[in-house]
Protein backbone atom coordinates (compact mmCIF):
# COMPACT_ATOMS: atom_id res chain seq x y z
CA UNK A 1 0.00 0.00 0.00
CA UNK A 2 2.86 2.36 0.89
CA UNK A 3 4.44 1.61 -2.49
CA UNK A 4 1.22 2.46 -4.34
CA UNK A 5 0.91 5.71 -2.35
CA UNK A 6 4.49 6.65 -3.30
CA UNK A 7 3.76 6.04 -6.98
CA UNK A 8 0.69 8.31 -6.79
CA UNK A 9 2.70 11.09 -5.14
CA UNK A 10 5.46 10.83 -7.75
CA UNK A 11 2.88 10.91 -10.51
CA UNK A 12 1.30 14.07 -9.12
CA UNK A 13 4.69 15.71 -8.76
CA UNK A 14 5.49 14.78 -12.33
CA UNK A 15 2.26 16.38 -13.53
CA UNK A 16 3.05 19.57 -11.62
CA UNK A 17 6.52 19.49 -13.09
CA UNK A 18 5.14 19.57 -16.62
CA UNK A 19 3.40 22.87 -15.90
CA UNK A 20 6.19 24.34 -13.74
CA UNK A 21 8.23 24.95 -16.86
CA UNK A 22 6.99 27.76 -19.06
CA UNK A 23 5.79 26.28 -22.34
CA UNK A 24 4.55 27.99 -25.48
CA UNK A 25 2.59 26.85 -28.53
CA UNK A 26 4.99 25.55 -31.16
CA UNK A 27 4.25 28.49 -33.47
CA UNK A 28 5.73 30.88 -30.91
CA UNK A 29 9.28 30.10 -31.95
CA UNK A 30 12.56 31.62 -33.03
CA UNK A 31 12.31 33.43 -36.38
CA UNK A 32 8.63 34.34 -35.96
CA UNK A 33 6.98 37.53 -37.18
CA UNK A 34 4.59 39.59 -35.07
CA UNK A 35 2.11 42.03 -36.59
CA UNK A 36 3.44 45.56 -36.42
CA UNK A 37 1.76 48.47 -34.62
CA UNK A 38 -0.82 46.43 -32.79
CA UNK A 39 -1.49 44.60 -29.53
CA UNK A 40 -0.10 41.16 -30.37
CA UNK A 41 -1.43 38.18 -28.42
CA UNK A 42 1.04 35.83 -26.74
CA UNK A 43 0.16 32.87 -24.52
CA UNK A 44 1.30 29.57 -23.09
CA UNK A 45 1.16 27.33 -20.00
CA UNK A 46 2.87 27.05 -16.62
CA UNK A 47 2.20 26.18 -12.98
CA UNK A 48 -1.06 27.96 -12.14
CA UNK A 49 0.56 29.59 -9.05
CA UNK A 50 3.32 31.33 -10.97
CA UNK A 51 2.85 34.73 -12.60
CA UNK A 52 4.50 35.11 -15.98
CA UNK A 53 6.64 38.05 -17.05
CA UNK A 54 7.25 38.87 -20.71
CA UNK A 55 10.04 41.24 -21.73
CA UNK A 56 10.82 42.39 -25.27
CA UNK A 57 13.99 44.04 -26.53
CA UNK A 58 12.01 46.64 -28.48
CA UNK A 59 10.59 48.15 -25.26
CA UNK A 60 12.40 46.68 -22.26
CA UNK A 61 9.09 46.91 -20.39
CA UNK A 62 7.90 43.91 -18.39
CA UNK A 63 4.39 42.62 -19.08
CA UNK A 64 2.66 40.31 -16.62
CA UNK A 65 0.23 37.46 -17.23
CA UNK A 66 -1.57 35.42 -14.58
CA UNK A 67 -2.30 31.75 -15.34
CA UNK A 68 -5.84 30.46 -14.99
CA UNK A 69 -6.83 27.35 -13.03
CA UNK A 70 -5.54 25.14 -15.86
CA UNK A 71 -2.17 26.86 -16.03
CA UNK A 72 -2.89 28.76 -19.25
CA UNK A 73 -1.86 32.41 -19.47
CA UNK A 74 -2.32 35.04 -22.14
CA UNK A 75 -1.55 38.71 -22.61
CA UNK A 76 -1.11 41.25 -25.37
CA UNK A 77 2.03 43.25 -25.99
CA UNK A 78 2.30 46.44 -28.06
CA UNK A 79 4.43 46.13 -31.18
CA UNK A 80 6.38 48.94 -32.87
CA UNK A 81 6.94 49.85 -36.50
CA UNK A 82 8.44 47.16 -38.68
CA UNK A 83 11.92 46.02 -37.77
CA UNK A 84 14.08 43.49 -36.02
CA UNK A 85 15.57 41.14 -35.15
CA UNK A 86 14.33 41.27 -31.58
CA UNK A 87 14.18 38.92 -28.63
CA UNK A 88 11.26 38.04 -26.33
CA UNK A 89 12.00 36.62 -22.87
CA UNK A 90 9.31 34.79 -20.89
CA UNK A 91 9.77 33.70 -17.29
CA UNK A 92 7.82 32.42 -14.31
CA UNK A 93 10.34 33.98 -11.94
CA UNK A 94 12.76 31.09 -11.90
CA UNK A 95 15.88 31.96 -13.88
CA UNK A 96 16.33 28.37 -14.97
CA UNK A 97 12.86 28.37 -16.57
CA UNK A 98 13.35 31.47 -18.71
CA UNK A 99 12.28 30.96 -22.34
CA UNK A 100 13.77 33.13 -25.07
CA UNK A 101 12.40 33.65 -28.57
CA UNK A 102 15.24 34.88 -30.77
CA UNK A 103 15.43 36.49 -34.19
CA UNK A 104 11.86 37.81 -33.91
CA UNK A 105 10.76 40.25 -36.61
CA UNK A 106 8.01 42.86 -36.55
CA UNK A 107 6.13 43.32 -39.81
CA UNK A 108 3.07 42.16 -41.71
CA UNK A 109 1.50 38.77 -40.87
CA UNK A 110 -1.08 37.04 -43.08
CA UNK A 111 -3.10 33.88 -42.42
CA UNK A 112 -3.16 31.59 -45.47
CA UNK A 113 -5.57 28.69 -45.78
CA UNK A 114 -7.52 26.44 -48.15
CA UNK A 115 -7.15 23.16 -49.99
CA UNK A 116 -4.53 21.68 -52.33
CA UNK A 117 -3.97 24.74 -54.49
CA UNK A 118 -2.99 26.67 -51.38
CA UNK A 119 -1.09 23.69 -50.01
CA UNK A 120 0.91 23.09 -53.23
CA UNK A 121 4.52 23.99 -52.33
CA UNK A 122 6.95 26.11 -54.31
CA UNK A 123 8.71 22.85 -55.14
CA UNK A 124 5.44 21.57 -56.63
CA UNK A 125 3.71 18.22 -56.46
CA UNK A 126 5.04 15.13 -58.25
CA UNK A 127 4.67 15.77 -61.98
CA UNK A 128 2.98 19.11 -61.24
CA UNK A 129 5.61 21.84 -60.93
CA UNK A 130 5.29 25.50 -60.12
CA UNK A 131 6.68 27.67 -62.91
CA UNK A 132 10.02 29.28 -62.04
CA UNK A 133 10.46 27.22 -58.87
CA UNK A 134 14.17 26.44 -59.25
CA UNK A 135 15.23 30.08 -59.55
CA UNK A 136 12.98 31.18 -56.70
CA UNK A 137 14.13 28.39 -54.38
CA UNK A 138 17.85 28.75 -55.06
CA UNK A 139 17.58 32.52 -54.97
CA UNK A 140 16.07 32.56 -51.47
CA UNK A 141 18.28 34.46 -49.01
CA UNK A 142 18.01 34.55 -45.24
CA UNK A 143 18.70 38.28 -45.42
CA UNK A 144 15.31 38.77 -47.12
CA UNK A 145 12.89 39.08 -44.18
CA UNK A 146 10.20 36.62 -45.24
CA UNK A 147 9.29 34.06 -42.59
CA UNK A 148 7.05 31.00 -42.97
CA UNK A 149 5.15 28.78 -40.55
CA UNK A 150 3.21 25.77 -41.87
CA UNK A 151 0.79 24.01 -39.53
CA UNK A 152 0.84 20.21 -39.66
CA UNK A 153 -2.32 18.51 -40.99
CA UNK A 154 -4.50 17.64 -38.00
CA UNK A 155 -8.19 16.73 -37.82
CA UNK A 156 -10.02 16.58 -34.50
CA UNK A 157 -13.54 16.13 -33.13
CA UNK A 158 -12.87 18.72 -30.42
CA UNK A 159 -10.99 22.05 -30.54
CA UNK A 160 -7.34 21.47 -29.66
CA UNK A 161 -5.07 23.74 -27.63
CA UNK A 162 -1.88 22.85 -29.48
CA UNK A 163 -0.75 22.09 -33.02
CA UNK A 164 2.59 21.53 -34.75
CA UNK A 165 4.38 24.23 -36.71
CA UNK A 166 7.40 26.50 -36.28
CA UNK A 167 8.73 29.52 -38.13
CA UNK A 168 11.39 29.14 -40.83
CA UNK A 169 13.72 31.70 -42.34
CA UNK A 170 13.85 32.48 -46.05
CA UNK A 171 16.29 29.78 -47.09
CA UNK A 172 16.01 27.37 -50.06
CA UNK A 173 14.77 24.19 -48.37
CA UNK A 174 12.12 26.03 -46.33
CA UNK A 175 10.93 27.92 -49.41
CA UNK A 176 10.70 24.71 -51.43
CA UNK A 177 8.33 23.20 -48.86
CA UNK A 178 6.16 26.29 -48.32
CA UNK A 179 2.84 27.05 -50.02
CA UNK A 180 3.66 28.54 -53.43
CA UNK A 181 0.60 30.81 -53.49
CA UNK A 182 1.34 32.11 -49.99
CA UNK A 183 5.06 32.50 -50.64
CA UNK A 184 4.66 34.46 -53.87
CA UNK A 185 2.09 36.64 -52.10
CA UNK A 186 4.58 37.31 -49.29
CA UNK A 187 7.44 37.87 -51.72
CA UNK A 188 5.55 40.56 -53.61
CA UNK A 189 4.45 42.28 -50.40
CA UNK A 190 7.99 42.26 -49.03
CA UNK A 191 9.40 43.69 -52.26
CA UNK A 192 6.86 46.51 -52.35
CA UNK A 193 6.60 47.36 -48.64
CA UNK A 194 10.25 46.73 -47.71
CA UNK A 195 9.23 45.30 -44.31
CA UNK A 196 9.35 41.79 -42.82
CA UNK A 197 6.45 39.59 -43.92
CA UNK A 198 5.25 36.45 -42.16
CA UNK A 199 2.87 33.83 -43.56
CA UNK A 200 1.02 31.46 -41.24
CA UNK A 201 -0.13 28.59 -43.46
CA UNK A 202 -2.86 26.12 -42.45
CA UNK A 203 -4.37 24.02 -45.25
CA UNK A 204 -5.29 20.49 -46.36
CA UNK A 205 -5.71 19.25 -49.92
CA UNK A 206 -9.25 18.27 -50.89
CA UNK A 207 -10.82 19.96 -47.88
CA UNK A 208 -14.31 21.44 -48.02
CA UNK A 209 -15.03 24.87 -46.58
CA UNK A 210 -17.24 23.49 -43.81
CA UNK A 211 -14.26 21.65 -42.34
CA UNK A 212 -12.72 25.06 -41.56
CA UNK A 213 -15.77 26.40 -39.71
CA UNK A 214 -16.43 25.89 -36.01
CA UNK A 215 -19.36 24.00 -34.56
CA UNK A 216 -20.99 27.10 -33.10
CA UNK A 217 -21.21 28.80 -36.49
CA UNK A 218 -22.43 25.76 -38.42
CA UNK A 219 -25.01 24.95 -35.76
CA UNK A 220 -26.36 28.50 -35.65
CA UNK A 221 -26.34 29.25 -39.38
CA UNK A 222 -26.59 25.85 -41.09
CA UNK A 223 -28.30 23.66 -38.52
CA UNK A 224 -30.58 21.97 -41.06
CA UNK A 225 -27.83 21.44 -43.65
CA UNK A 226 -25.13 19.71 -41.59
CA UNK A 227 -25.64 16.95 -39.03
CA UNK A 228 -22.95 17.60 -36.43
CA UNK A 229 -23.97 14.95 -33.90
CA UNK A 230 -20.88 12.88 -34.80
CA UNK A 231 -18.78 15.53 -33.02
CA UNK A 232 -20.07 14.10 -29.73
CA UNK A 233 -18.66 10.69 -30.62
CA UNK A 234 -15.19 9.24 -30.22
CA UNK A 235 -13.99 9.04 -33.82
CA UNK A 236 -14.25 10.87 -37.11
CA UNK A 237 -16.66 9.15 -39.48
CA UNK A 238 -15.80 9.41 -43.16
CA UNK A 239 -13.08 11.43 -44.86
CA UNK A 240 -11.54 13.57 -42.15
CA UNK A 241 -10.60 16.47 -44.43
CA UNK A 242 -14.18 16.70 -45.67
CA UNK A 243 -15.86 16.31 -42.28
CA UNK A 244 -17.39 19.52 -40.87
CA UNK A 245 -15.48 21.36 -38.12
CA UNK A 246 -12.59 18.88 -37.90
CA UNK A 247 -9.90 21.03 -39.53
CA UNK A 248 -11.02 24.09 -37.64
CA UNK A 249 -10.62 22.07 -34.45
CA UNK A 250 -7.17 20.77 -35.38
CA UNK A 251 -5.58 23.56 -37.40
CA UNK A 252 -7.33 26.81 -36.51
CA UNK A 253 -8.55 26.59 -32.91
CA UNK A 254 -5.00 26.16 -31.53
CA UNK A 255 -3.93 29.37 -33.27
CA UNK A 256 -6.60 31.57 -31.68
CA UNK A 257 -6.05 34.49 -30.99
CA UNK A 258 -2.75 34.89 -32.89
CA UNK A 259 -2.63 38.43 -34.28
CA UNK A 260 -2.47 38.94 -38.04
CA UNK A 261 -3.17 41.63 -40.63
CA UNK A 262 -5.43 39.70 -42.99
CA UNK A 263 -6.33 36.43 -44.69
CA UNK A 264 -5.79 34.86 -48.10
CA UNK A 265 -7.88 31.85 -49.10
CA UNK A 266 -7.60 29.38 -52.00
CA UNK A 267 -10.40 26.82 -51.73
CA UNK A 268 -13.56 25.85 -53.58
CA UNK A 269 -12.94 22.92 -55.90
CA UNK A 270 -14.26 20.51 -53.25
CA UNK A 271 -17.49 22.54 -52.91
CA UNK A 272 -18.03 23.27 -56.59
CA UNK A 273 -21.36 21.42 -56.80
CA UNK A 274 -22.94 23.58 -54.09
CA UNK A 275 -22.70 27.08 -55.53
CA UNK A 276 -25.57 28.79 -53.71
CA UNK A 277 -24.60 27.32 -50.36
CA UNK A 278 -20.99 28.35 -50.85
CA UNK A 279 -21.82 32.05 -50.87
CA UNK A 280 -23.36 31.67 -47.43
CA UNK A 281 -20.60 29.42 -46.13
CA UNK A 282 -17.80 31.73 -47.22
CA UNK A 283 -19.56 34.74 -45.70
CA UNK A 284 -19.91 32.98 -42.34
CA UNK A 285 -16.36 31.59 -42.47
CA UNK A 286 -14.96 35.10 -42.79
CA UNK A 287 -17.24 36.51 -40.07
CA UNK A 288 -16.18 33.67 -37.75
CA UNK A 289 -12.46 34.20 -38.37
CA UNK A 290 -12.68 37.93 -37.80
CA UNK A 291 -14.59 37.35 -34.59
CA UNK A 292 -12.51 34.64 -32.95
CA UNK A 293 -9.18 36.27 -33.85
CA UNK A 294 -10.49 39.67 -32.75
CA UNK A 295 -9.65 41.34 -36.06
CA UNK A 296 -13.03 42.75 -37.17
CA UNK A 297 -11.60 44.73 -40.09
CA UNK A 298 -9.15 42.10 -41.36
CA UNK A 299 -9.08 42.00 -45.18
CA UNK A 300 -10.06 38.75 -46.87
CA UNK A 301 -8.72 37.98 -50.35
CA UNK A 302 -9.55 34.73 -52.10
CA UNK A 303 -8.77 32.97 -55.37
CA UNK A 304 -11.46 32.20 -57.92
CA UNK A 305 -10.99 28.58 -58.98
CA UNK A 306 -9.33 28.01 -62.35
CA UNK A 307 -10.88 26.16 -65.30
CA UNK A 308 -10.63 22.35 -65.23
CA UNK A 309 -12.60 19.65 -67.13
CA UNK A 310 -13.93 17.78 -64.05
CA UNK A 311 -14.81 14.86 -66.34
CA UNK A 312 -17.03 17.01 -68.56
CA UNK A 313 -15.31 20.06 -70.09
CA UNK A 314 -18.61 21.35 -71.46
CA UNK A 315 -20.45 21.10 -68.14
CA UNK A 316 -21.74 24.22 -66.38
CA UNK A 317 -20.73 23.38 -62.79
CA UNK A 318 -17.67 25.64 -62.69
CA UNK A 319 -19.61 28.47 -64.25
CA UNK A 320 -22.21 28.50 -61.51
CA UNK A 321 -19.53 28.11 -58.86
CA UNK A 322 -17.22 30.90 -60.06
CA UNK A 323 -20.30 33.09 -60.31
CA UNK A 324 -21.05 32.31 -56.66
CA UNK A 325 -17.48 33.18 -55.68
CA UNK A 326 -17.80 36.56 -57.41
CA UNK A 327 -21.17 37.21 -55.76
CA UNK A 328 -19.65 36.60 -52.34
CA UNK A 329 -17.75 39.87 -52.81
CA UNK A 330 -21.08 41.66 -52.38
CA UNK A 331 -21.77 40.11 -48.96
CA UNK A 332 -18.27 40.07 -47.42
CA UNK A 333 -16.98 43.53 -46.44
CA UNK A 334 -13.32 44.32 -47.18
CA UNK A 335 -12.87 41.40 -49.53
CA UNK A 336 -11.28 40.91 -52.93
CA UNK A 337 -10.85 38.19 -55.54
CA UNK A 338 -7.87 37.04 -57.58
CA UNK A 339 -9.18 35.73 -60.91
CA UNK A 340 -7.41 32.78 -62.59
CA UNK A 341 -9.45 32.24 -65.75
CA UNK A 342 -6.35 32.54 -67.92
CA UNK A 343 -4.08 30.05 -66.13
CA UNK A 344 -6.09 26.82 -65.92
CA UNK A 345 -4.54 23.58 -67.16
CA UNK A 346 -6.57 20.88 -68.88
CA UNK A 347 -4.50 18.02 -67.46
CA UNK A 348 -4.27 19.06 -63.82
CA UNK A 349 -6.43 20.76 -61.22
CA UNK A 350 -3.29 22.46 -59.86
CA UNK A 351 -2.27 25.34 -62.17
CA UNK A 352 1.49 25.70 -62.40
CA UNK A 353 1.48 29.52 -62.57
CA UNK A 354 1.31 30.04 -58.85
CA UNK A 355 3.35 33.24 -59.04
CA UNK A 356 0.52 34.90 -60.98
CA UNK A 357 -1.92 33.78 -58.28
CA UNK A 358 0.23 35.06 -55.42
CA UNK A 359 0.89 38.34 -57.22
CA UNK A 360 -2.80 38.94 -57.92
CA UNK A 361 -3.62 38.41 -54.26
CA UNK A 362 -0.81 40.81 -53.37
CA UNK A 363 -2.17 43.43 -55.80
CA UNK A 364 -5.44 43.32 -53.86
CA UNK A 365 -3.65 43.98 -50.58
CA UNK A 366 -1.23 46.57 -51.94
CA UNK A 367 -4.01 48.69 -53.43
CA UNK A 368 -6.73 48.19 -50.81
CA UNK A 369 -4.67 48.02 -47.60
CA UNK A 370 -1.30 49.63 -48.22
CA UNK A 371 -2.25 52.66 -50.28
CA UNK A 372 -0.67 51.86 -53.64
CA UNK A 373 -2.29 53.53 -56.64
CA UNK A 374 -2.08 53.27 -60.42
CA UNK A 375 -3.60 49.86 -61.15
CA UNK A 376 -6.98 48.16 -60.84
CA UNK A 377 -6.47 44.76 -59.15
CA UNK A 378 -10.07 43.63 -59.68
CA UNK A 379 -11.31 41.30 -62.40
CA UNK A 380 -13.64 42.99 -64.93
CA UNK A 381 -17.17 41.91 -64.01
CA UNK A 382 -20.43 41.78 -65.90
CA UNK A 383 -22.66 44.80 -65.32
CA UNK A 384 -25.47 44.87 -67.91
CA UNK A 385 -26.53 43.80 -71.43
CA UNK A 386 -28.54 45.29 -74.27
CA UNK A 387 -29.81 43.12 -77.14
CA UNK A 388 -30.49 44.88 -80.42
CA UNK A 389 -29.99 44.42 -84.16
CA UNK A 390 -28.89 40.79 -83.71
CA UNK A 391 -26.11 41.73 -81.29
CA UNK A 392 -25.52 41.76 -77.56
CA UNK A 393 -23.79 44.83 -76.14
CA UNK A 394 -22.23 43.83 -72.83
CA UNK A 395 -21.14 46.51 -70.36
CA UNK A 396 -18.40 45.49 -67.94
CA UNK A 397 -17.42 46.99 -64.61
CA UNK A 398 -13.78 48.03 -65.04
CA UNK A 399 -11.58 51.06 -64.35
CA UNK A 400 -11.15 54.03 -66.68
CA UNK A 401 -8.54 52.42 -68.91
CA UNK A 402 -11.12 49.87 -69.94
CA UNK A 403 -10.87 46.40 -71.42
CA UNK A 404 -8.26 44.62 -73.51
CA UNK A 405 -7.22 43.39 -75.96
CA UNK A 406 -8.71 45.55 -78.66
CA UNK A 407 -8.92 44.70 -82.35
CA UNK A 408 -9.11 40.91 -81.97
CA UNK A 409 -11.85 38.30 -81.76
CA UNK A 410 -12.35 37.11 -78.19
CA UNK A 411 -12.92 33.39 -77.69
CA UNK A 412 -14.99 31.87 -74.91
CA UNK A 413 -18.21 33.78 -75.66
CA UNK A 414 -21.48 31.96 -76.35
CA UNK A 415 -24.84 33.40 -77.34
CA UNK A 416 -28.37 31.98 -77.24
CA UNK A 417 -31.87 32.81 -78.41
CA UNK A 418 -35.17 32.07 -76.70
CA UNK A 419 -34.57 28.33 -77.21
CA UNK A 420 -31.76 28.48 -74.59
CA UNK A 421 -29.32 26.73 -76.91
CA UNK A 422 -25.90 28.36 -76.78
CA UNK A 423 -23.70 28.74 -79.87
CA UNK A 424 -20.08 29.90 -80.16
CA UNK A 425 -20.02 33.63 -80.81
CA UNK A 426 -17.79 36.34 -82.22
CA UNK A 427 -16.89 39.05 -79.73
CA UNK A 428 -14.73 42.14 -79.67
CA UNK A 429 -13.96 45.00 -77.31
CA UNK A 430 -15.29 48.47 -78.03
CA UNK A 431 -12.34 50.55 -76.94
CA UNK A 432 -12.73 53.20 -74.22
CA UNK A 433 -16.33 52.43 -73.31
CA UNK A 434 -16.08 49.21 -71.27
CA UNK A 435 -18.25 47.24 -73.68
CA UNK A 436 -18.01 43.97 -75.56
CA UNK A 437 -20.04 43.32 -78.74
CA UNK A 438 -21.19 39.70 -79.15
CA UNK A 439 -23.00 38.05 -82.08
CA UNK A 440 -23.44 34.85 -84.07
CA UNK A 441 -25.00 34.14 -87.50
CA UNK A 442 -26.66 31.11 -85.86
CA UNK A 443 -28.60 33.32 -83.42
CA UNK A 444 -30.39 36.13 -85.27
CA UNK A 445 -32.38 37.21 -82.18
CA UNK A 446 -30.12 36.75 -79.13
CA UNK A 447 -31.43 36.98 -75.59
CA UNK A 448 -28.49 35.66 -73.52
CA UNK A 449 -24.68 35.61 -73.45
CA UNK A 450 -22.27 33.51 -71.45
CA UNK A 451 -18.50 33.92 -71.17
CA UNK A 452 -16.21 31.03 -70.17
CA UNK A 453 -19.07 29.69 -68.06
CA UNK A 454 -18.27 26.03 -68.63
CA UNK A 455 -15.91 23.76 -66.69
CA UNK A 456 -13.13 24.25 -69.21
CA UNK A 457 -12.25 27.43 -71.02
CA UNK A 458 -9.43 29.88 -71.54
CA UNK A 459 -9.85 33.53 -70.60
CA UNK A 460 -9.31 36.06 -73.39
CA UNK A 461 -10.79 39.24 -71.88
CA UNK A 462 -8.73 41.37 -69.47
CA UNK A 463 -8.45 44.79 -67.94
CA UNK A 464 -5.51 46.97 -68.93
CA UNK A 465 -3.26 45.47 -66.23
CA UNK A 466 -3.55 41.84 -67.27
CA UNK A 467 -6.26 40.84 -64.79
CA UNK A 468 -8.67 38.40 -66.48
CA UNK A 469 -12.41 39.00 -66.47
CA UNK A 470 -14.52 36.77 -64.26
CA UNK A 471 -16.77 34.20 -66.00
CA UNK A 472 -20.28 35.58 -66.37
CA UNK A 473 -23.74 35.11 -67.82
CA UNK A 474 -26.54 37.52 -68.63
CA UNK A 475 -29.31 34.97 -68.01
CA UNK A 476 -30.67 33.27 -64.90
CA UNK A 477 -31.32 29.89 -66.50
CA UNK A 478 -30.45 26.68 -64.68
CA UNK A 479 -29.32 24.50 -67.57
Amino acid sequence: MKKVFSIIILSLLGTLGMWAKVTLPSFFSDNMVLQRETEAAIWGWTDKKSDITITTTWTGVKFTAKPDENGKWMTRIPTPEAGGPYMIAISDGAKSERVELKNVMIGEVWFCSGQSNMEMPVGGYGGQPAVGAADVILGAKVSTPIRMCTIKRTASLKPLQECEGSWKENEPEAVSNTSATAYFFAKKLQEMLDVPVGILVSCWGGSTIETWINRETLSAKFGKEFDLSFLDGDKIVGTQFQTPCTLFNGQVAPLVPFTFKGMIWYQGEANRGRAEQYIRLQKEYVAMMRDIFEVPDAPFYFVQIAPYPYGDPDGWTSGYFTEAQRKSLDVIPHSGMAATLDIGEYGTIHPCKKQEVGNRLAYQALVKDYGFKGIDPDAPAYESAVFENGEAIITMKVDGRGLSPGGVNLEGFEIAGADKVFHPAQAHVQLWNNKVVVSSPDVPEPVAVRYCFRNWGVGTLFNNYGIPASPFRTDDWNL
